[in-house]
């Protein structure tokens, strides 16, 4: 395969006359010269000078010999001219200016980059958003009337603005284009050198202008890196500029467009391959390149139309690809360390002194800090978790004995009243951060220097500028910021695997070639446009629409295929989420031209058994078990079991808690240790007296601010004034109140006298067949007795019914979870009565979310008294239930649940 640059070369060197000492190559990109300088050295076998080989932007610099301005510089040059433009009545705030300014400026670009004349074009632009704005009444607003003024003074302002950056040796991109095409004359002038143009495609206005006058004046030629093909086809977008320019330039009447190679005729391996998500596209790279030599390896380029597939692929390339040249760089923005600052950034957001947990604890969780301050930080955490911290003050957070840690803190989290002295704070922490040894932190470390080097950018434009003093606006500045910053990978061009966008493929050929996401949306990329310019406006000062930007991929994507001999191409078949589901239309269009068939890939799912854990008893397990035998299982602990034995297992024997968190919302149990609290608190005087009506009516006036001081001790620290958390103190305050209106119903047909409150009760399980002791254990809630009659009452914050403390079958009691309340509440009965008299007792349930239903008896059948008989039969499923769990040749096995 010879390539593009090879057939330029050997053009050139046909011609005797042709020196290289006397030419300047002009190609698209930095890295397509490279390859041109590695191949001249290939080609010439004598001694000479290497010549100049510039890039278009290099070559336009050289030209104007201005400094070229970047967005963020342009977008302050311009507002400092807008200030002095606009009058103040119509002046905006920086921060307001931001907004519009980077689609102005766009759109400056667009207009300087075509040569369009600025006075005319904004003057027409202006008429037409006098035409097309909103207020149709005859009389105008001042809103409207100031916006169609804003329009009438953009002539002004473009001028204003690109005469002061002229004057300081300054300007944008396309002001620098503009400036090339009218300094081309003279430059040429003071410059003896020939120019070869390569592998260019679509050229602006200004481009056009500059090369066609080196045309004219035999100072140089141009190379279309095009296949004849494409050439001939006049409906073929590929083809859609140069064809053009054939057309119109005055060069091409006198020296015909000849010599164009057909390549893409020749026999290629194309496979059109439809895989879901870019992990799955990235596993299937991995296959196609697992299979392909070392040599070929070499001549493989992997083009990533979506940079979010960089990360994944690279943690998928099989082990035979030993080199790779990453041409695209990593985004600063993608980096570990950008999630610190982002988290820093929103601190500042806060208006009041108190930091909100998830803030604190994402810092404090962050591995770069942690890397530094491990224990200090692990030891804080904990701190906010115990005390249910939600909104934490920052002397708590400072109040910490390391004193670096300390001032870390205090650089994090200080609320800063200006942008200068955030950024010392930041460039601060990142001081900070570089405590670790550089050899054995790399990567870290130089992640580190770009971020210190972009937030010292923005505090060299901070001392020159005194417009941003607001950090909300510093954070949209660093953010575009970080969008143009990336991580250079090392890497040889012209060794191993490339991997690269697909702009950095331009006048490069390779054998291989793997195109990823190739999807409608990200190839072409669709009509997004970022500009003020209507579409009828750009037509007809011939601004580039989505049309033309649609022919530029179709020229990329097609350039590749050209001299390429093995071509995948893959795209998301995936029908959900961003970029997914339709192929692209280049896909279409080459199983049109080349009557190929797209294949499906889906990737190699194992399939899963469903098969439930066991966990058999080993002789460490029973000990454990007797131990906990010994010690008294509790109602819960029972029931834990029979909803799930692997349940058990896991709290019981193996000790594992669930991670204790900031609680934000009240939970479900903390409200119903709320609610119990609150009612042991105010019943206690009454423990051992009969109550009435009066005594309830007392109760109810201090009920809330019982609640409210149950709250602030189980809740601890964390606000219940606003938000989801009122609303579940109204709900407990709600729940006292029905309870206490309950209790008063109750009082006015029996009598009530309370027993006990919160007793923990504890009684041996007599068994037979163990040689240990087994007890039970537990804490009843209330114990009264109504009309004589005791009551074992268990509380429940959530629904229950009658239904559910009702004993159909007691085959099931010990088995089958849905009977647990009616269980938990057998235990407790097995707990209080003892050997006493059975049948003056009853249990049951009062649910707080069904109190309309009162007290839910236990019941077997219509039998609401608990009997001798009932607790015979109990103990016989206790007993099997204990021996189950402690006999060791049963496992414990899982349950679905």
């Amino acid at each position: 395969m010879k390539t593009f640059i090879e057939e330029t070369l050997d053009t050139l060197l046909s011609n005797p006359d042709f020196n290289f000492e006397k030419t300047t190559f002009i190609l698209p990109s930095k890295r397509a010269g490279s390859f041109l300088k590695e191949k001249i050295k290939s080609k010439v076998h004598t001694t000479i000078f290497m010549p100049e080989v510039l890039s278009t932007e290099d070559f336009i610099a050289q030209i104007t010999q201005l400094i070229p301005l970047d967005n963020t510089g342009s977008i302050f040059e311009l507002y400092q001219t807008y200030v002095q433009t606009i009058d103040k009545e119509h002046q905006e705030s920086f921060d307001s200016f931001y907004a519009w300014a980077q689609t102005l400026i766009y759109d400056f670009n667009e207009i300087d980059r075509y040569l369009i004349d600025a006075d005319h074009f904004f003057n027409y632009l202006s008429r037409i958003q006098d035409i097309n704005h909103w207020s149709k009444s005859e009389n105008q607003t001042d809103l409207v009337k100031n916006y169609l003024w804003f329009w009438k003074q953009l002539p002004e302002l473009y001028k204003n603005f690109t005469h002061r950056i002229i004057e300081d040796g300054k300007a944008y991109q396309g002001l620098m284009y503009r400036e090339a095409s009218e300094k081309i004359v003279s430059y040429l002038e003071e410059n003896t050198q020939d120019y070869i143009f390569i592998g260019f495609n679509a050229l602006n206005t200004a481009e056009q202008k500059l090369i066609q006058y080196i045309l004219k004046q035999n100072r140089g030629k141009i190379f279309w890196d095009l296949d004849e093909v494409f050439y001939q086809n006049s409906n073929h977008e590929a083809s859609l500029f140069v064809r053009n320019y054939v057309k119109k330039w005055d060069y091409f009447k006198e020296n015909p467009l000849k010599g164009l190679p057909r390549n893409y005729e020749q026999p290629k391996n194309i496979q059109l391959t439809g895989i879901p998500k870019n992990i799955g596209q990235a596993k299937y790279i991995a296959q196609i390149l697992k299979d392909l030599p070392a040599e070929e390896i070499k001549q493989t380029a992997v083009v990533l139309n979506d940079e979010g597939l960089l990360p994944v692929l690279l943690n998928s390339l099989p082990e035979n690809v030993e080199k790779i040249n990453i041409t695209m760089g990593l985004p600063l923005g993608d980096t570990p360390l950008a999630s610190l600052f982002e988290s820093l950034f929103k601190i500042q957001e806060r208006e009041e002194d108190q930091l909100y947990f998830k803030w604190v604890l994402e810092v404090l969780k962050h591995p770069f800090v942690l890397q530094i301050f491990a224990l200090e930080s692990e030891q804080l955490q904990k701190e906010i978790i115990a005390s249910n911290l939600v909104f934490i003050s920052l002397n708590k957070i400072k109040s910490v004995e390391n004193s670096a840690f300390s001032e870390f803190l205090n650089q994090a989290f200080q609320l800063h009243q200006s942008t200068k002295s955030f950024i010392q704070a930041m460039l601060n922490i990142i001081q900070v951060l570089r405590g670790k040894e550089v050899d054995n932190y790399a990567l870290e470390t130089e992640y580190l220097f770009h971020f210190n080097a972009l937030f010292v950018q923005l505090k060299n434009i901070l001392e020159e500028q005194s417009t941003v003093d607001h950090i909300k606006v510093l954070y949209k500045i660093y953010r575009d910021s970080l969008t143009t910053k990336s991580l250079d990978f090392a890497g040889s061009p012209f060794d191993g695997l490339q991997l690269m966008g697909m702009l950095e493929t331009r006048v490069i050929d390779y054998k291989n070639v793997i195109l990823t996401s190739v999807n409608e949306g990200v190839l072409p990329a669709g009509k997004s446009s970022n500009s003020f310019i209507p579409y009828d406006l750009k037509k007809e000062y011939g601004l580039p629409t989505y049309k033309e930007k649609d022919a530029v991929y179709t020229y990329h994507f097609y350039r590749l295929m050209q001299r390429a001999e093995n071509i995948h191409i893959l795209y998301n078949t995936e029908q959900d989420g961003l970029n997914a589901g339709e192929k692209s239309r280049f896909i279409t269009q080459l199983e049109v031209e080349k009557k190929l068939e797209s294949t499906f890939v889906n990737p190699k799912v194992p399939s899963i058994s469903s098969q439930l854990l066991e966990i058999e008893k080993t002789p460490a397990v029973i000990k454990k078990l007797e131990k906990q035998a010994a010690y008294g299982f509790s109602p819960s602990a029972l029931t834990t079991y029979i909803r799930n034995p692997l349940d058990f297992y896991k709290r019981y024997v193996l000790g594992i808690k669930e991670e204790q968190e900031v609680e934000e919302t009240v939970a479900a149990n903390t409200l119903g240790t709320i609610i119990h609290d609150s009612l042991e608190q105010m019943f206690l005087p009454f423990v051992g007296k009969e109550i009435c009506k009066e005594d309830v009516e007392k109760l109810v006036k201090t009920s809330d601010d019982e609640v409210l001081k149950q709250f602030k001790k189980v809740y601890k620290n964390a606000p219940i004034h606003k938000g989801k958390n009122l609303l579940i103190h109204e709900v407990a305050k709600r729940y006292l109140h029905n309870f206490f209106q309950f209790q008063k119903n109750e009082l006015t047909q029996h009598s009530v006298q309370i027993i006990s409150l919160e007793a923990e009760e504890k009684i041996q399980v007599e068994i037979p067949q163990l040689q240990i002791p087994v007890f039970i254990k537990g804490k009843v809630d209330r114990l009264d007795s109504l009309d004589g009659i005791k009551r074992i009452i268990d509380y429940k914050t959530g629904k229950v019914e009658a239904k559910d403390v009702t004993i159909k079958d007691w085959n099931l009691l010990g088995t089958d979870y849905k009977f647990s309340k009616a269980f938990q509440v057998l235990c407790y009965a097995k707990m209080i009565l003892k050997d006493e008299d059975f049948d003056k007792a009853q249990g049951g349930i009062i649910s707080f979310k069904n109190l309309k239903s009162g007290f839910l008896e236990l019941k077997e059948g219509k039998e609401t008294l608990i009997s001798k008989e009932m607790m015979i039969q109990f103990d016989e499923v206790l007993q099997n239930l204990i021996l189950e769990i402690l006999n060791p040749e049963i496992p414990f096995k899982e349950k679905e649940v």
